[in-house]
């Protein structure tokens, strides 16, 4: 007998019409997004185009909202990645209604819409709170680097800065003495000229150090100003240190990146990186109720803000239960902020001295509500608090590093990669939607 095989006919065409419902199993992350996007106000996408018919037909925004969340729900965010997997990727085919946009109309809408797209978290979070998400009794703030889209070997200091500029200009002027002899060299093809050359932005680095330099100068002097006409007045000096002797003259100090201008160094476990801050709060379920991004290093200051914000996103998704605990690692602690936040009605749980502490603590941990804490953190009460943070909050990042494989910015500037992380966390809570709505498939 014959052996028997189920033949790959790949000349057979469809008999019948086919539809795309059937591409994809009922529970399929693509169907929960495409429902979310159905239920959210689309408004100000809608509005920045042209209501008179006149031009070239764009994209429905709806279509290019839902293939935007998809695709940074399983972790594209490439332009050109998207554009190849709505040809040959089922889902995103679905997605996009077998449409199949370019790259350039794809990063064009995320940087023509960023706004919009980070007003998506508020109605995300709503979505979820409707699903019965946001058990908010507790709440976890943690912060996370993030690589900027830019080599932290392109970041230099003023004197290297006008160093480079200078060899630039001489080695340029040797070029065209070589290439034009007597001539002026105006004579060269207007296409072959380029405006953003790399002597620009070396002069725009440099014009921001020295800005920023300046700013610091006049900041200093106004405040020296205020501390000398009160003690003139008063007769007496104003309480705390007196301020140091500096020298404000000479080259500016810091350093500046020539590609991300706006990221920073970030100090992380392994090291130094070129990047931003990332700050989130999450609830019990992991949900994030509030998000913000820095280019400074340090966490302090962002206690207060970020609770608040986490709050009043909570409040306005109709979530039911109020937040009862606030917990933050070391690096958020900020004695004004806490007693602020505890007054509030909050328990705020900040440990005043890092985990890898030797020595003395810092000498603002000392006091009162530090020892208070101290004393807290030690009862098993406060232990089982504190010790919910790390697994409340370190999942989420590791969610999005490991299985989103999101460690990098893809775009530029501080605002932009705000946006981004907006649209980075507003597709972590449509996941947590998708699971908690479909079971069975998560």
């Amino acid at each position: 007998m014959a052996q028997r095989f189920i033949a790959a006919d790949r000349d057979q065409v469809f008999l019948m019409p086919p539809s795309v419902r059937d591409w994809l199993p009922a529970g399929h992350l693509a169907w929960c997004v495409l429902d979310a996007v159905e239920q959210l106000d689309l408004g100000a996408f809608y509005r920045a185009y042209r209501a008179d018919g006149h031009g070239r037909p764009a994209f429905d925004p709806a279509m290019m909202v839902a293939l935007v969340l998809y695709a940074y729900c399983v972790g594209e965010r490439s332009s050109r990645r998207i554009e190849r997997r709505c040809r040959e990727d089922v889902a995103f085919r679905v997605v996009a209604g077998n449409l199949a946009p370019d790259h350039a109309t794809l990063a064009r809408f995320i940087a023509r819409h960023e706004e919009a797209l980070s007003g998506l978290f508020s109605q995300v979070l709503r979505l979820c709170a409707r699903a019965g998400l946001g058990r908010a009794g507790t709440l976890a703030l943690d912060s996370t680097k993030v690589h900027a889209n830019a080599s932290s070997r392109q970041t230099l200091d003023f004197g290297r800065i006008a160093r480079e500029i200078l060899a630039e200009g001489i080695a340029t002027d040797q070029a065209e003495d070589e290439r034009f002899g007597d001539a002026r060299g105006d004579e060269l093809p207007s296409e072959l000229s380029d405006p953003k050359t790399r002597r620009e932005r070396l002069r725009a680095a440099k014009r921001e150090l020295e800005a920023e330099w300046e700013a610091e100068r006049q900041a200093r002097e106004q405040m020296l100003a205020r501390r000398a006409e009160h003690e003139a007045k008063t007769g007496r000096r104003l309480p705390g240190r007196p301020p140091h002797q500096r020298d404000l003259s000479g080259p500016p100090p810091g350093q500046v990146n020539l590609t991300d201008p706006e990221s920073r160094p970030q100090r992380t476990a392994r090291g130094f990186i070129q990047g931003y801050n990332a700050h989130a709060v999450a609830t019990e379920d992991q949900l994030i109720a509030a998000v913000e991004l820095t280019n400074r290093s340090g966490d302090g200051g962002m206690l207060e803000p970020m609770m608040t914000a986490a709050r009043e996103q909570l409040a306005l998704a109709g979530v039911q239960t109020l937040p009862t605990s606030a917990l933050a690692d070391a690096g958020y602690w900020s004695t004004p902020e806490i007693e602020r936040l505890s007054a509030s009605g909050l328990t705020v749980l900040v440990p005043p001295d890092g985990h890898a502490r030797t020595g003395p603590p810092k000498r603002n941990t000392h006091g009162a509500l530090a020892a208070r804490m101290r004393e807290t953190l030690r009862t098993d009460q406060g232990r089982e608090l504190y010790r919910q943070r790390q697994q409340i909050i370190e999942p989420v990042f590791g969610d999005t590093k490991f299985n989103r494989r999101i460690e990098r910015f893809q775009r530029r500037g501080l605002a932009a990669c705000r946006a981004e992380w907006h649209l980075i966390t507003t597709t972590h809570n449509l996941r947590k939607l998708w699971r908690a709505t479909t079971p069975s498939i998560a």
